[in-house]
Order: C-alpha cells, then sequence, then structure tokens
C-alpha cells in the first residue's frame, strides 16, 4: 500500500438524474480533499440520467482536469456504476460515496488516515438514520439483520460510503465474475484489514432519492442470492414440516378408520391441499429466483454500456468487461 502523502486518490460518485446539486457536490467533495494532502480525482458515473446531469460534469471536467466522467447507455443501477468507477479508478484508494452528500465528505481525511495506518477497507457505519422515515429506517434495519444473519457477513448500519486500498479495488472490479453485485457484501466478503468509523446520515442537499420500494426488494434479492444459500435449506425445511403435517394427518385418519368411525374428512383435505400448495408454490419460488441468477450469469453480458467518457485514461476498464473475464467488449461513442 502507498502510503505517501503525495499518492494519488480517486473518488467515485454515481449519479442518477442529480442535474440541480451535482456541481455543489463535487464542489464540496474537493474542499473536503484539501486537508488530506494528496492528489485526487472525482469519477462521476452517469447512470443513464435524463435531465443533464453528464453535461454538468462535462463542464466541470472542462475547468478542472481532476474532474472524469462516464455516462451509461441508460440506467444499469448503482452497482453497476460503482464497477465502472471502481474500473476507470488510477488512485491508490479509493472513495465511493453518494452524489445526495448523506455521506459526510467532511469524513473522508479521517479514512485516509486510517488507510495510511494500514487498513486496506474503511467502512463509514451509520451512528444514526434520523433524517430518514421511520419507515426507511424500519426497511433498512430488516434488510441488514436478515442478510447478516443469513449471509454470514456484518451489514450492521452499512453503507456504500467507503475507502478501498487499491488492491481490493483490484480484487472487486476484476478478480470476481459475477455480474449480479452487491457492493457492499463484496466489500467485506474480500477480507483484509477492517475498521469502522461512525456517521450520521445528513439531509439531502437538492432532489428526491432514487430509491423505490421496488428497486430495495431487487437489491435484497440479490445480496440474499450472491452470498448465502439458506433460503434452498429453507425448501428443505418446508419438506420436513410438511412431511410430519401428512404423517399426523394419515396417522389421525388411520385410528379413525380402524375404529370404524367415520372420517370427516373434508376440511381435513382442504386444509392439507392449501397447506401443500402453499409450501410448494414458496419453494419453487425460491429456486425460481437461484435460477434466474444463474441465467443472468450464463448470460455474460456486460454489466453496462458506456456511451461518453471525459479525462479517463484506461479506456479498456471503462468500454469493456475486460478479456481476464472472457465477457464482449461493450460499445462507446464519444461526443
Amino acid at each position: 500500500m502507498d502510503t505517501d502523502q503525495s499518492g494519488l486518490l480517486s473518488v467515485i460518485v454515481p449519479a442518477h438524474n442529480e442535474a440541480p446539486g451535482i456541481e455543489h457536490a463535487v464542489g464540496v467533495i474537493g474542499e473536503a480533499l484539501a486537508p488530506s494532502g494528496m492528489r485526487w480525482e472525482i469519477i462521476v458515473v452517469d447512470d443513464g440520467s435524463s435531465d443533464g446531469t453528464f453535461d454538468r460534469v462535462r463542464a466541470l471536467a472542462r475547468t478542472d482536469a481532476r474532474i472524469k466522467g462516464l455516462r451509461f447507455t441508460r440506467n444499469f443501477g448503482k452497482e453497476a456504476a460503482l464497477l465502472a468507477g471502481l474500473r476507470a479508478a488510477r488512485g491508490d484508494a479509493v472513495v465511493t460515496i453518494d452524489a445526495d452528500l448523506q455521506h459526510p465528505p467532511h469524513l473522508i481525511p479521517k479514512m485516509i488516515q486510517e488507510w495510511q495506518k494500514g487498513c486496506m477497507v474503511v467502512d463509514a457505519v451509520k451512528r444514526s438514520r434520523d433524517n430518514d422515515g421511520i419507515f426507511a429506517r424500519l426497511r433498512a434495519r430488516l434488510f441488514n439483520s436478515l442478510l447478516s444473519r443469513l449471509g454470514g457477513i456484518d451489514l450492521s448500519n452499512s453503507s456504500d460510503f467507503k475507502l478501498l486500498d487499491r488492491a481490493v479495488v483490484d480484487t472487486i472490479a476484476r478478480r470476481l465474475p459475477e455480474r449480479e453485485r452487491f457492493y457492499r457484501g463484496l466489500s467485506d466478503w474480500v477480507g483484509h484489514r477492517h475498521i469502522s468509523i461512525p456517521f450520521d446520515v445528513e439531509m439531502r442537499v437538492q432532489g428526491q432519492g432514487k430509491w423505490t420500494f421496488w428497486k430495495l426488494v431487487a437489491l435484497a434479492i440479490t445480496a440474499m442470492v450472491s452470498f448465502t444459500s439458506a433460503p434452498l435449506r429453507i425448501v428443505t425445511a418446508l419438506g420436513f414440516v410438511t412431511l410430519i403435517f401428512g404423517f399426523a394427518v394419515g396417522t389421525e385418519a388411520l385410528i379413525g378408520w380402524s375404529q370404524g368411525r367415520a372420517i370427516s374428512g373434508f376440511t381435513t383435505t382442504i386444509c392439507t391441499l392449501l397447506i401443500l400448495g402453499s409450501f410448494i408454490m414458496l419453494s419453487l419460488g425460491i429456486i425460481g429466483e437461484y435460477i434466474a441468477k444463474i441465467y443472468d450469469e450464463i448470460k455474460a453480458r456486460p454489466s453496462y454500456l458506456v456511451e461518453s467518457a471525459i479525462g479517463v485514461e484506461d479506456e479498456e476498464a471503462v468500454t469493456s468487461e475486460g478479456t481476464l473475464l472472457g465477457v464482449r467488449p461493450v460499445s462507446r461513442y464519444q461526443p
């Protein structure tokens, strides 16, 4: 790890329809980096915005060569934007931060200090979420708790606000072949020396949050399927429950028949069919999610397509998934 104060720090900022605040966000991040004493670059990854976000990034890049940008052909999602940023980053250390400034940029110098002490991954964890609604807090708590228990990775109050050493970046961006990604989980899975720094979630400066309920559900499913096979074991458990239930019902029917009693049967049969049908459909749904993810991986489509790039030198890293992963190159068009 290069701990020289003159080392390069890359800051990745995924953005989707952030035109009203992207210039302010880049300015605040740049000011926060000044005390670090490191050279820096800010890479804004425009995830298919429709509001002129990339035009404003282009204008910033023309006045400051340290500001760089990528634009996707469409909205591929935050995970793809983070991956593209990691592949484009040249820094000895890389910070990922949200464009809405709910991740406080003034914490970055402290993260750099921990990295210079030898920490390979510096996690910024949420100490409080008072600026989030009650539903958002409950949703995040449930998601993190389920994945932490089932997946065996610690996601308590986790966020995408992290600092990664160059070696960790290369592992995540180059050596892990999956297309369906969960950045928070991967950064924990790779191991290395971690340290956590707490922060309070700030108010969003401008615009509105882009995470809808269904987008969060899709991310939760991806995370669950990517990091644990526990749901498949639930299917096995349901099978045993069904077996025990069926054995109990069958025993009761045989006892009634042997004693010459009429078997009422109808209500029991209906309840049994409903329970068995529910278990079967639930099991098929869980198995189907895993098969769907396998299908997506086998197709081997690129995680993203880059339409435009500004100031990014490593074009091979940006415009293709890389020969290491054996994926077809994606198209790129210069404005």
